[in-house]
């Protein structure tokens, strides 16, 4: 086994849970699975907190070291094994999958009758829990079955399977349309974040028309509305056009109306669609709503239901940002510090699991809180970790604005000779990457004229000069893009009149709050 494949075996032990490992145990113990070998690997891979091949070799003794690797193979496949089976309870596609391997048993024992029954169990299964796809291969396994079954209403029967699998596969033709499109929308906003200027805008809608299949909805199924809400959602939120994604969000979660059945059968979309809705309400400033929604998501962590690992790091990830998202909302940078400081351990466990563009998003995030609270040491560690990265093509956004805010702790920290070298290199590396807009000139010509040297009156007069001139650019179809990412006018309004940040925004929603 390569190095790799033995990590991937020390990766998958350290991802079960205590019962997981109860259930491997007691099946190796039971079926004396290499003579105890296995458990005695699996308790060395456990015990390691750091995976150490050469103290894995020493300790694991009674097996010569061109066994080894065999011995790890087996395991790596056999805790597999175990883990489809003490997952079948939790998975709806585990136990759909299970139940098509066992017509298949069946109808290799010529049990064809059983096989029947068998394929019409699995059907009503893969019915009610929106599974097209092996919905599909249980139809194909019936019309294998079927000839060798020749029974009273064999012909209704045929008819029945032939519509039904024709029904199911045009259902399919047009998921897996919106789901290519929703991967490619998803692609666009991974590399790039969002719209930039009119090559983009040309490019994404191309795109979009070319490949975003023009059905009407009562034409759909569930799984193919899901998936169309979905490809949505990605192009409105790519050019930011936040007041369609809002009303394509809220349809999205309305397809599931609190019907448990189908939260759980698509627990992952139902999550994406509830963080779509949040990030909607978000960029409108919808503030209450976005508090209901939030405690949905947060409802949806609390139900009785044993999710696997893949929901909870997705329900983790969702609820975590969003809890961040309102603290900007309110204006609660300090309070939101400290919610960082409780779950960072957390936070540090699942990071490891993440996407990359999941990671990026959060040390962003994060920093912004810690600037917000005027913590700029800290927003600076978190900050060097979007920098320090070495694979940029991942939202290459981020990793600009990065540089940015960054530039702008270093001055509030008064690291002159930081900022002066690090505008410059902020300046070549815009440059390259061919994204240099009017709204990064006026901020590094910005950082260049300051000078701890300088009265506080020019040092207020640059504060002024730039807000007005990037007041404009707020309203600018591609510049104001960059308002997303750091609200600059609010910390530049700040620096004017000597008010904290997060003052400043309380006071905004306490104003929005009455109007209402």
């Amino acid at each position: 086994m390569s190095k790799n494949e033995t990590d991937s075996l020390f990766q998958l032990v350290k991802r079960m849970n205590k019962s997981e490992k109860r259930h491997f145990k007691l099946l190796a113990g039971r079926n004396d699975v290499g003579q105890g070998k296995f458990i005695r690997l699996f308790d060395q891979l456990d015990a390691m907190k750091k995976f150490d091949p050469a103290l894995l070799t020493e300790k694991f003794t009674g097996i010569s070291r061109i066994q080894l690797p065999n011995q790890k193979a087996f395991l790596y496949e056999y805790l597999l094994g175990c883990l489809r089976l003490s997952s079948a309870r939790l998975s709806v596609d585990v136990t759909l999958a299970q139940m098509i391997t066992n017509i298949r048993v069946l109808y290799d024992k010529c049990l064809y009758h059983d096989c029947i029954r068998a394929i019409d169990k699995a059907k009503q299964f893969a019915i009610a829990n929106e599974r097209n796809v092996l919905l599909y291969d249980i139809f194909e396994l019936e019309k294998l079955v079927t000839p060798r079954t020749l029974q009273e209403k064999h012909e209704e029967r045929v008819n029945k399977t032939t519509l039904q699998s024709n029904e199911v596969l045009e259902q399919l033709s047009k998921q897996n349309s919106y789901r290519n499109a929703a991967v490619r929308m998803n692609t666009f906003y991974v590399k790039k974040g969002f719209i930039r200027d009119r090559n983009d805008l040309r490019e994404i809608k191309s795109v979009f028309e070319r490949e975003f299949p023009a059905h009407r909805e009562n034409e759909l199924g569930f799984a193919a509305q899901l998936h169309r809400y979905n490809a949505l959602i990605g192009y409105y939120f790519f050019i930011r056009d936040f007041k369609r994604g809002y009303v394509t969000a809220k349809n999205w979660v309305k397809l599931f109306a609190d019907d448990e059945q189908k939260i759980k059968a698509h627990t992952e979309l139902y999550i994406r669609a509830l963080n779509s809705f949040l990030v909607a309400k978000n960029k409108l400033g919808l503030l209450s709503e976005f508090e209901q929604t939030h405690r949905d998501l947060i409802r949806l962590k609390r139900m009785k239901v044993r999710w696997s690992d893949n929901i909870n790091l997705h329900l983790f990830k969702a609820i975590y940002v969003h809890e961040i998202n309102r603290h900007f909302m309110m204006g609660e940078f300090r309070s939101g510090t400290r919610i960082v400081a409780r779950l960072e351990s957390d936070l540090e466990r699942f990071i490891p699991l993440l996407d990359h563009h999941s990671i990026l998003i959060f040390y962003y995030k994060i920093a912004c809180l810690y600037f917000g609270a005027d913590q700029y040491k800290r927003a600076l560690h978190w900050l060097n970790r979007i920098i320090n990265e070495k694979d940029i093509a991942v939202r290459e956004d981020l990793h600009a604005f990065a540089r940015i805010l960054a530039l702008i702790c270093h001055s509030e920290l008064g690291n002159e000779r930081l900022t002066k070298a690090h505008t410059m290199s902020l300046y070549r590396f815009l440059v390259k990457k061919g994204d240099l807009t009017q709204y990064d000139r006026l901020i590094i010509g910005f950082l260049r004229q300051l000078d701890k040297g300088m009265s506080r009156k020019k040092m207020m007069q640059l504060y002024v000069q730039l807000k007005e001139k990037l007041l404009p650019l707020t309203k600018h179809q591609f510049e104001r893009r960059s308002f997303l990412y750091f609200d600059i006018i609010t910390w530049l309004e700040s620096k004017i009149s000597g008010k904290t940040m997060e003052s400043i925004v309380k006071s905004a929603v306490k104003r929005r709050t009455s109007a209402e």
